[in-house]
């Protein structure tokens, strides 16, 4: 990439200058719409379908966060039902991106990356595959703490929905955030760079990959296996734990790099092999003991005071099949909890097909119980796709 065009890509990223985090997150909720009242379903393929349905009607942004779980979804959807008209929705808005890529922007991380290598490798789609590679070495030439690549060079810090004010400290960094790495990331950089090294045969990319997630394992991950929201630059520690959906986009991205290991089989991956899976397996036990009796968590998952976030059970359900088949967990109880997160799925849809109490605008906080104060009830990707995630995945029963 040339100085010119890292200037321009720079320019086009929620860099300094253009972008507050606290106006972005009051016009994305404003622009989001809600869903209806509950409407209990039976677990039918004309379900899947609509829910399927009700994903690709969103409005996808080309990237933001979710997109990556959405296309995941889409395609499973596709293979499950015997259906490919979502998966060629996938395909169709992946391809229409190459021609209008460049130049790459910081937030060109939220790509779903692992999807679109697939759907380019299904399809023999050669300029997707190529442009998925110039992307990927792009956000390889980000800068890094801790070795991870930077999420931002200015962090969504917002005050706290709490409304309570913050300590000097806490003001200082809301005033001017610093760079920081988040772990929804987990479940973008990583999966994406080590299927595309899969795909292409190319080392440099599985191992940048796997280095990612043992990267957020050593500094997300904390000794009871829940994973914190974030880390920030020249800050001690980590920040926002206990966050529910954090836990579904961390398990997830740690048994999609398990994939990608499998896949590639080289002699050399059985060590990071073990830790990762290791962590995905502590993440998930920590998850099944603390699932409610309605099969749903916590927004905070540790927090009963921090109400609903149905998205949660999505991740969750869907994980633990995966994680069953590359034999990180086994076990009756393992599939109880996805047995129960699925049913509260079933019981937690609009007529639409649309998953409810869903927290949008989280973005971050330094502030702790401002994760059990987001606004909830929105129908967003990250609710969509973990839901049929969920509805379509194929395991064992308990």
């Amino acid at each position: 990439m040339s100085a010119a065009s890292a200037d321009r890509a720079e320019a086009v990223a929620w860099g300094t200058e253009q972008y507050i985090a606290a106006d972005d997150a009051t016009s994305a909720l404003a622009q989001t719409r809600r869903a209806g009242p509950a409407t209990p379903h039976d677990d039918t393929t004309q379900l899947a379908a609509s829910v399927a349905d009700a994903l690709i009607d969103l409005g996808f942004k080309t990237w933001d966060f979710g997109d990556s779980v959405a296309f995941e979804a889409l395609i499973a959807a596709s293979d499950a039902l015997g259906d490919e008209r979502w998966v060629r929705f996938a395909h169709g808005y992946g391809r229409a991106w190459t021609t209008r890529s460049k130049p790459f922007a910081r937030l060109d991380c939220t790509v779903p990356g692992r999807a679109l290598v697939g759907i380019a490798t299904r399809f023999g789609d050669r300029q997707l595959l190529s442009t998925l590679q110039e992307l990927a070495d792009y956000l390889m030439s980000r800068p890094t703490l801790h070795g991870l690549y930077e999420t931002w060079e200015r962090s969504p810090l917002l005050a706290p929905y709490t409304g309570e004010p913050l300590d000097p400290h806490a003001q200082s960094l809301l005033d001017d955030p610093p760079a920081g790495v988040f772990v929804d990331c987990l479940h973008f950089d990583p999966p994406f760079l080590t299927a595309l090294g899969v795909a292409l045969g190319e080392e440099r990319y599985l191992d940048a990959g796997i280095l990612q997630a043992l990267g957020y394992i050593r500094h997300l991950q904390q000794p009871d296996g829940l994973f914190d929201h974030f880390v920030l630059r020249g800050e001690p520690g980590s920040f926002g734990p206990g966050w529910g959906r954090g836990q579904g986009w961390a398990i997830l991205g740690l048994l999609e790099v398990l994939e990608s290991i499998d896949a590639a089989d080289r002699d050399g991956d059985a060590a990071s092999r073990r830790v990762i899976a290791a962590s995905a397996h502590d993440l998930l036990h920590r998850m099944v003991g603390l699932q409610r009796p309605d099969g749903h968590w916590f927004a905070v998952v540790t927090d009963p005071g921090s109400g609903d976030e149905y998205s949660t059970a999505g991740f969750v359900a869907s994980a633990i099949t995966e994680a069953v088949r590359l034999g990180v967990v086994d076990g009756a109880s393992t599939l109880r909890s996805r047995d129960a997160a699925r049913r509260a799925i079933l019981h937690s849809l609009d007529d639409r097909g649309q998953l409810r109490e869903v927290s949008a605008a989280v973005y971050a906080s330094t502030e702790p119980g401002h994760y059990g104060k987001v606004p909830r009830g929105y129908v967003v990707p990250w609710g969509q796709g973990p839901a049929l995630l969920a509805l379509v995945a194929d395991g064992p029963s308990a």
